[in-house]
């Protein structure tokens, strides 16, 4: 594995480690140093305006570590819509697939389609382990994390559904070349930020199937039916559905046609 690959995963690991990290600072900035009661509407609406700049900062990090990552999912349409040679890596170094798997199996005792491990991300889910174990040692009495509040197969809906509008909404943002990297990340947060009002009450609202991960972890409900299917397979299912889709409505663009027959001459 080269270095810039090894740097690649290392990076992944400290920017999840930082996202679980950054939700729960955030939340204590604004109800415990500030005083706002959970309902407040200005301590919500001044929550939501550091979340914004957060995003930013953290597709700051991403461009910096030249694709680190915090969401498995990020990686799982990035693998799927990328090269042969991104796919490998990705499927190889970056995700562990058959372990997951023959875990859940084990687990459930069920066979498990091939592509469930498939979108396990390990470093990224280290890392947000690594960050919850960190947070719950420094403040104990900090919460519990994303809790499904709807039955499994609602929830595995509305986790699908988030999934997919965001993963197209960023197909779309990546096509868009002309658009400034200002513009296409206030397009993005300002997405990810309503959807995950959308859900908040429902699921959680997560759409990062790491970041579950990390809080059912700490929880010891990390290998239940219904974080699996709400908070992995779902998601997994829709990015694969929102991948295909796009490609399927939506030409390549000139740059992408270019690259292509670049390659196909060499």
């Amino acid at each position: 594995m080269g270095v810039s690959r090894r740097r690649l995963l290392i990076s992944d690991f400290i920017m999840s480690f930082m996202w679980v990290w950054s939700s729960v600072l955030i939340k204590m900035f604004v109800h415990t140093i500030l005083g706002y009661g959970a309902h407040d509407l200005k301590g919500e609406i001044l929550k939501h305006a550091i979340s914004v700049i957060n995003m930013f900062l953290f597709a700051l990090l991403v461009k910096a570590t030249k694709g680190g990552a915090y969401n498995p999912l990020t990686i799982l349409s990035g693998a799927i819509s990328g090269d042969l040679t991104n796919f490998i890596f990705t499927v190889a170094a970056r995700i562990p697939a058959q372990n997951i798997k023959i875990g859940l199996e084990a687990r459930f005792k069920v066979p498990f389609p091939a592509f469930v491990g498939s979108g396990v991300h390990v470093m990224v889910v280290f890392g947000s382990i690594t960050g919850v174990r960190f947070i719950i040692a420094a403040f104990p009495n900090i919460g519990r994390g994303p809790v499904l509040s709807i039955d499994i197969h609602r929830g595995a809906l509305t986790e699908g559904c988030l999934t997919f509008a965001i993963v197209s909404m960023s197909l779309g943002l990546s096509r868009r070349s002309r658009a400034s990297i200002f513009m296409k990340t206030w397009i993005s947060s300002l997405s990810k930020l309503t959807l995950h009002i959308l859900g908040s009450d429902l699921t959680g609202g997560c759409m990062n199937p790491a970041s579950v991960m990390g809080w059912a972890y700490a929880r010891g409900d990390h290998i239940t039916k219904e974080h699996i299917h709400v908070y992995w397979l779902a998601p997994i299912q829709a990015t694969l559905l929102a991948v295909w889709t796009f490609n399927l409505l939506v030409s390549p663009s000139k740059d992408e046609e270019a690259k292509k027959r670049e390659k196909k001459s060499e």
